[in-house]
């Protein structure tokens, strides 16, 4: 598996790509090239995982990577990566990212003859919210195209993403669309006790990188807006924005009424959200929107716009409300109908409840497990017999999917 980003590294995609992995480590062989980072070690096992970190040149941020860094990722990958599969052997290549990573992946699985599943996660070929995105740069664009039409098998997390393939890119194969899922939390109880909160305030919170696409600029702006006495508004995350937002709650007036805890852990993140009422995200677009299925987790309702991969998922008047991209008076309108009726914040958080269940990482890992096999298997039986592997020989194939106490072929 390859991607410029891996735990502790990046957002969304780093996680749920993290949790894939040591899913399928637990019954297969599962290698990972990654960007290294200060003090992370160069190569370690985490949770099963095989993980090795290259050099990159500019990454000074966990949260974040730079253009240098992302650049820099390509001839490293490159390098390692023609090593590492002489040494290891794997089955199949599986690429996160379409860009930075799919490069790299996608001419070393051509030129070792392997199946090749490249995974796109949303921002890697479309974000509204950046001057590089790979939409708006003829070179960007090419390469996406590129990587694409040259992978086996392409997978993403949303019916949005797919469509942006086909739209943007011209990818008009089919698209395995596989939801993101997480770990089933242990919850905390919800207790505001010990928590910098007010036990009779009403709690509105969001989760995710301080970047642009968040837009949590609108979110200082809604909190201007609403009206009731005791208002709190929690942001768990950090990022390069963070200084914007602070300064625009300080324009606005209402820096007290917001929390920016920064970067916090599993257990203190599922706190935070236990003693909210409402989640909100105002994000310009998600490919998926890891953060909405930890909120449901909680059974808290959710406000949101429709422009994403949570539109999959998220049904107006069921989950919460699903808003126009943009209409900050619609959103603002809805989130006063959840502040005002504890009965519909009720039901509706008892729905994502429920809900929830489906998007656990055991049933994402399987479906990705299912079609790696199906690759291997397709792979195998495209071969003339004489281009196979002798018997006993281990087939050329950066996933070992293979029982990790047998070397013979999975049925």
């Amino acid at each position: 598996m390859f991607n410029y980003e891996y735990p502790p590294l990046g957002g969304g995609g780093g996680v749920v790509h993290g949790h894939i992995a040591e899913q399928l480590a637990k019954k297969h062989e599962v290698v990972v090239v990654t960007t290294g980072f200060v003090d992370l070690p160069e190569r370690e096992t985490v949770e099963g995982v095989d993980v090795h970190r290259l050099k990159v040149v500019g990454r000074k941020r966990l949260a974040t990577a730079s253009v240098l860094s992302m650049l820099s990722f390509v001839p490293a990958c490159l390098r390692y990566g023609r090593r590492l599969i002489e040494r290891v052997r794997p089955d199949i290549v599986n690429t996160h990212f379409a860009v930075p990573t799919g490069p790299a992946p996608t001419v070393l699985a051509r030129r070792y003859g392997l199946p090749h599943a490249l995974c796109i996660h949303g921002g890697d070929i479309f974000d509204p919210s950046k001057r590089l995105s790979p939409h708006r740069w003829p070179g960007l664009k090419h390469t996406v195209r590129w990587v694409l039409h040259r992978a086996d098998r392409v997978i993403a997390a949303s019916t949005n993403t797919a469509q942006n393939a086909n739209r943007i890119y011209g990818y008009t194969k089919p698209v395995h669309i596989i939801p993101h899922g997480l770990p089933q939390p242990v919850l905390p109880e919800a207790n505001r006790s010990q928590l910098p909160l007010d036990p009779h305030a009403f709690v509105l919170v969001s989760v995710g990188r301080l970047v642009a696409r968040k837009a949590y600029h609108e979110l200082i702006r809604l909190l201007a807006r609403l009206r009731h006495k005791n208002l709190k508004l929690v942001i768990l995350g950090e990022g390069p924005e963070r200084g914007r937002i602070e300064a625009e709650a300080e324009r606005l007036k209402v820096r007290d009424r917001l929390h920016l805890p920064g970067h916090v852990d599993e257990q203190l993140k599922y706190r935070w959200l236990q003693a909210a009422d409402v989640f909100v995200s105002t994000s310009m677009h998600e490919g998926f929107g890891l953060m909405f299925i930890e909120a449901m987790f909680c059974g808290l309702p959710i406000v949101a716009y429709d422009h994403g991969g949570q539109c999959d998922f998220l049904e107006d008047e069921r989950t919460g409300f699903v808003v126009p991209l943009g209409d900050l008076r619609a959103f603002q309108q809805r989130v006063e109908l959840l502040m005002h009726d504890e009965q519909l914040r009720r039901s509706a958080g008892s729905f994502c409840a429920a809900l929830s269940n489906e998007f656990t990482i055991e049933h994402c890992a399987a479906q990705y497990e299912k079609e790696f096999l199906e690759m291997v298997a397709q792979h195998d039986n495209s071969r003339p017999p004489a281009s196979r592997v002798a018997e006993g020989e281990e087939a050329a194939g950066a996933v070992f999917l293979e029982p990790c106490n047998s070397r013979s072929r999975p049925s």
